[in-house]
This record gives C-alpha cells, structure tokens and sequence, in this order.
C-alpha cells in the first residue's frame, strides 16, 4: 500500500535522510523508532509532501507521490497527525474536527466519520462546543488524532504522539491507537518511546542518523540486544 524506496532528504546543504526505505501492506501498524533527531520527523513530512525527495520513490496505493503536495496526497487517503498539538485554539471542537474533512472524498462522508470518531473518542462528543484551546495537553492530542481521522485515511501517520504527555496519559494515547487500527486503519507511528511503540505494533524499523539501521517484526526487534541495550536501558 505504501511503498518508500530509498529516499534521500536534504534540508539546505545537510542531509539528513540517507536512502531510507520502508514498506506498510493495508492493515499493517508499523513503528519507526529511534532517538530524538535520528530523521523520524524528516520522513514522515516527506512522505505527506511537506519535504521533498532528492532521490528514491514514494509509492502509494500505485500511484507516484512523490511530487504531489499535501492536500493531494490527503485525498488519496493518507494523513499525518504532527508532532505539535496544533489545535485552533478560538475554534470549539466540533469545528477543529470538521477541519480535517475538507477534501472532497472526506466532506462527502463527514457526517458518518464524525459519528464514528465520537464513538471512538466520546469526551470529544461530550464537549463538542467547548474552546479547544482550553483543553488540557491529553485532550488536545486526542482531537489532533480524531481530526486527522476525519480525513478518512487508509494510513495514518502520528509523529511522537506521546510528546510532552505525563505517563499515564502516554498509555491512554498507545491504547488509542490500538483500538483505531482494530477499526482497519493501517498506522505508521514515529515514536522515541521504543518499548510501547513496538508493544502495540506488528513491525518495525530502527533509525539512527538518518539511515535505517534494523527492521523485523516488532517482537524480534524487543528481544535484540542491541535495541535492549540502546533503548530500552537494558
């Protein structure tokens, strides 16, 4: 479904994506995981047209993206949920979910993909006309997701998620994502937080420097002594 062949990315004269490669079948949940800075960013905002390629493919659903801009690549139905809570703070709820469904393909399904994105996130529902900037940090990264959501996406992309989030509130945004890919999203999670990302994920891959390092199922990639020793303090 998304196919990424070795991509390069430079920002200026640094580079900082070095022939990253990553492949997601429909109904996968992959993780790319590695340290802050290690080009987890990088990848996700070339892939949804933010940052272009100088050199490789970004394929998805047989269809050449690479050159496209965002709001094409959207209608085609992948979406990014940033690393920044970027909610419009003088917008309730309801509106800054509406946001999200403004291509064409989306807008037509609006009225269902609310229904079902309050169905997954019902405190969105329950304050629904509340000012969105007055919602704590949790609640703000539920609406991000919940109006990437509205999109429709066959892939969702979340960049560090957890960011900036008190520890239980972490676990609530990992239980999150389970139950959206349960609902036959495929995910592709950018995520520092190593051990959670890979414990709720079926595969994953491993970026240092910008270049991917590791990759296997994310079982295998718990149980290596080199991501046990790196990451997981062990």
């Amino acid at each position: 479904m998304l196919d990424v062949k070795g991509i390069d990315v430079s920002y200026g004269k640094v580079q900082a994506l070095w022939s990253v490669s990553l492949h997601l079948e429909k109904g996968d949940f992959v993780s790319l995981i590695g340290s802050n800075g290690a080009g987890k960013t990088t990848t996700v905002n070339t892939l949804i047209g933010l940052l272009r390629s100088s050199a490789g493919s970004i394929t998805f659903k047989d269809e050449r993206i690479d050159n496209l801009p965002p709001s094409r690549i959207v209608e085609l139905g992948l979406a990014l949920v940033p690393d920044v809570k970027a909610v419009f703070p003088q917008m309730n709820v309801l509106d800054n979910l509406l946001v999200g469904a403004q291509t064409p393909r989306a807008w037509n399904q609006k009225d269902a993909t609310l229904d079902w994105v309050f169905q997954l996130f019902p405190r969105l529902k329950e304050r629904k006309k509340q000012m969105a900037g007055t919602m704590s940090g949790g609640e703000q990264q539920m609406l991000n997701v919940g109006r990437a959501l509205m999109s429709r996406p066959d892939v969702l992309m979340l960049d560090e998620p957890s960011l900036g989030l008190a520890p239980k509130l972490v676990a609530s945004i990992f239980d999150d994502l389970e139950r959206i890919h349960k609902e036959g999203v495929t995910i592709l999670l950018a995520e520092q937080h190593v051990f959670h990302a890979l414990k709720i994920s079926d595969k994953g891959y491993v970026i240092e420097t910008g270049k991917v390092v590791m990759e296997g199922s994310s079982q295998d990639l718990l149980n290596d002594k080199r991501v046990k020793a790196r990451y997981l303090g062990q």
